[in-house]
C-alpha cells in the first residue's frame, strides 16, 4: 500500500503549487464558459466573442503546459486531499499536452468559421455552449490520469457533440443523431464494463497504478478486459469493423460542427486505445496483436474505398476520417518507438486535415447549393483558390510529400520494415510489418485517387452530370464578404498551418518521438503521479 513515506516529500508538506493549476485551468475554463453562456442563452449578441476569449485563454494555458512538460517531462496534480492513487489525477504526458494543445487551436479557428452562417436561433439553442463543452469533454480525455475520470469525459463530450448533432431539427439530422448516439451510448456501455473489471481485478483505476499492478495480474482476465478496451475505443474511433455510424452521421450537422467531430471526436478514441494497450496494458496487447494488425490493415484499405465510391461529398470525408483511423491502428500493432510516434504524428496531423477537409466541404457546399458531388462541376474557373484549397488538404490527407501527412506515415512505414527485417538471412521474416507497410502504402494511394476523383468532379469538370447530355452547367455563386473572410480566412490559416508544418516538420518530428519514449517506457509518468512501478493500493 502507498504509504506517506513512499511520497516526494513535497507532495505531503506542501499545498498545490500555482503553476500546476494549469493542468487543470482548460477544462474548468470550458465547463464554467459553457455555464455562463447557457444561463445567457437569450442574450444574442456576445456568445461568439466570449466563446473565442474562452478558447484563448485554454490555449494560452495549455501553450505553457506544453513548454513544460517538454523541457521537464509529464506533470501531475490530484484532486483534494486524497493522494494518489485514491485521489483522481489529472497528469499531462508530451502526447496528450500537444492533442489538447491542437485541438483548442482548431475549435479557435471552427468558432470563427461559425459566424459564416451566424444566425439568432444559433445563439438561443447553445451552439457555442455545446462546443466549450465538446472541448472540455476533448481536452478532459486527453489530460485525465484516471480511468473512471476518462469515462466521465467521454460521457462529457458525448452529451455536448448529441446536442451538435440535433442542432437545427431536420429530419436529416435527426437521423444521423439516432445512428450516432446509439453506437455511442453502446460503446460507452462496453468501456464501462472494463472499467468495473478493470477495479475488480487490479483495485484501481488510476492509469499510473495500474502501470505498475498489470504486471502482477492474471494475463487471461486481462486480455480479457482490454479485448472490451479494444472493441469500446474501436468503435468511439470508427476503425473497421464498427465504423458505420460515422459516415452516416457526421454530414447531417452543419459543416463546422462536422470538422469538430472529424477532427477531435475519433481523435480521442484512437488516442485513448493506444494509451490503454501501448502504456497499461502491453503484454495484452502483445496476445491481442493479430486482432489489431488484421483491423488496422481492413480499416486502411476498405475506408478510401468506401471514399471512391461515394458521391456524397461529406460522407466521402468520413470514409477518409475512417482511413486515418486505420494509420494510428498500426502504430498500435507495430508499438516500436517509429510506430509509436508515427500513430502520435498522425493524431495531430488528423486533427488539423481532417477538420480542414470539413470545413473545405462546406464551402464548396455554400457555393455550389448541393451535397451531391455529381450535381457540382465548374468551380475551379469560378473560384480557383477554393479548389487550391481542396486539392492541398487532399494531398495532405493522402501523405503526399512534403504535406503534413507523409511524415507519419513514413514513420510507421519505417516500423514496419524494421519489424519484418529481412535483412537477417536465414531468420524469421515477421510478415505482418510488411503486410502493414504495404497497408499504408495501398491507402494513401487510394486516398489519393478518392480525393482527386471528388476534385475533378467538382472543379475541373465543365459541369454536373445531367440526364440529356454528359453536362449540365452549374450555377456557382460567390461567397459574400462576410463569407470570404470568416469561412474562407479561417479555412485558409487552418490550411496554412498544414502546410507549414509539413514543410517544417522537425519539431514535430522531436515532439512525437519523445512522446513515444515516455508511452514505451512509463517510468517518468509514473513518478509524476507519486508513485513507484508496482505500488499502490491494494
Amino acid at each position: 500500500m502507498e504509504t506517506e513515506a513512499n511520497l516526494p516529500q513535497a507532495m505531503i508538506e506542501t499545498a498545490t503549487a500555482a503553476a500546476d493549476w494549469v493542468i487543470v485551468l482548460p477544462m474548468a475554463l470550458a465547463l464554467m464558459g459553457a455555464a455562463l453562456l447557457l444561463m445567457a442563452r437569450r442574450t444574442r449578441s456576445f456568445h461568439a466573442g466570449f466563446a473565442l476569449l474562452v478558447v484563448a485563454a485554454i490555449i494560452a494555458c495549455e501553450a505553457t503546459l506544453f513548454v513544460r512538460v517538454m523541457a521537464d517531462g509529464p506533470v501531475s496534480m490530484t484532486m483534494g486531499r486524497w493522494l494518489p492513487p485514491f485521489g483522481i489525477s489529472f497528469t499531462a504526458d508530451l502526447f496528450g499536452t500537444a492533442f489538447a494543445l491542437t485541438s483548442a487551436a482548431v475549435t479557435f479557428v471552427v468558432i470563427f468559421y461559425m459566424q459564416m452562417d451566424h444566425s439568432a436561433g444559433d445563439n438561443r439553442d447553445g451552439q457555442f455552449a455545446m462546443v466549450l463543452l465538446l472541448l472540455a469533454g476533448v481536452t478532459g480525455s486527453f489530460l485525465t490520469g484516471d480511468f473512471f475520470n476518462m469515462y466521465v469525459w467521454f460521457e462529457v463530450m458525448l452529451i455536448a457533440s448529441f446536442g451538435l448533432v440535433v442542432l437545427g431539427g431536420r429530419g436529416l439530422q435527426l437521423d444521423g443523431a439516432v445512428k450516432y448516439g446509439f453506437l455511442n451510448f453502446l460503446a460507452t456501455t462496453f468501456f464501462l464494463l472494463a472499467l468495473g473489471l478493470t477495479y475488480a481485478l487490479l483495485g484501481t483505476l488510476n492509469m499510473a497504478d495500474i502501470i505498475g499492478k498489470a504486471e502482477q495480474a492474471d494475463p487471461a482476465a486481462l486480455a480479457g478486459i482490454a479485448a472490451l478496451l479494444v472493441l469500446a475505443f474501436g468503435m468511439k474511433a470508427a476503425a473497421f469493423p464498427v465504423n458505420a455510424w460515422l459516415p452516416a452521421s457526421y454530414h447531417t450537422p452543419p459543416a463546422a460542427v462536422s470538422a469538430l467531430f472529424a477532427g477531435l471526436l475519433t481523435k480521442v478514441g484512437i488516442f485513448a486505445l493506444m494509451r490503454a494497450m501501448v502504456m497499461l496494458f502491453p503484454s495484452s496487447r502483445d496476445l491481442l496483436e493479430p486482432v489489431l494488425a488484421a483491423a488496422a490493415i481492413a480499416t486502411l484499405v476498405i475506408a478510401p474505398l468506401g471514399a471512391i465510391a461515394e458521391t456524397n461529398l461529406r460522407r466521402a470525408m468520413g470514409f477518409i476520417v475512417i482511413g486515418g483511423i486505420g494509420v494510428v491502428l498500426s502504430g498500435i500493432a507495430i508499438p516500436t518507438p517509429s510506430g509509436v510516434a508515427g500513430s502520435g504524428f498522425y493524431i495531430f496531423h488528423a486533427i488539423l486535415t481532417m477538420a480542414a477537409l470539413y470545413l473545405v466541404a462546406g464551402l464548396v457546399e455554400k457555393v455550389t447549393g448541393e451535397t451531391d458531388s455529381r450535381r457540382m462541376g465548374g468551380i475551379y474557373a469560378a473560384n480557383s483558390p477554393l479548389s487550391i484549397l481542396f486539392f492541398v488538404v487532399v494531398l495532405a490527407a493522402a501523405g503526399v510529400p512534403p504535406f503534413l501527412g507523409f511524415w507519419p506515415k513514413l514513420l510507421l512505414i519505417e516500423a514496419g520494415l524494421e519489424r519484418t527485417d529481412l535483412r537477417v538471412a536465414g531468420g524469421p521474416a515477421d510478415w505482418t510489418g510488411l503486410a502493414m507497410a504495404g497497408a499504408l502504402i495501398v491507402n494513401a494511394w487510394l486516398t489519393l485517387i478518392a480525393g482527386t476523383r471528388l476534385w475533378a468532379h467538382i472543379f475541373w469538370r465543365a459541369g454536373s452530370e445531367g440526364a440529356q447530355s454528359e453536362y449540365q452547367p452549374v450555377a456557382v455563386r460567390a461567397l459574400s464578404v462576410r463569407e470570404g473572410w470568416l469561412g474562407w480566412g479561417a479555412t485558409a490559416v487552418l490550411v496554412g498551418a498544414i502546410v507549414a508544418a509539413g514543410l517544417w516538420p522537425d519539431f514535430a518530428f522531436q515532439t512525437a518521438r519523445a512522446a513515444a519514449a515516455d508511452f514505451i517506457d512509463p517510468s517518468r509518468y509514473v513518478a509524476a503521479v507519486g508513485l513507484a512501478t508496482g505500488s499502490g493500493a491494494p
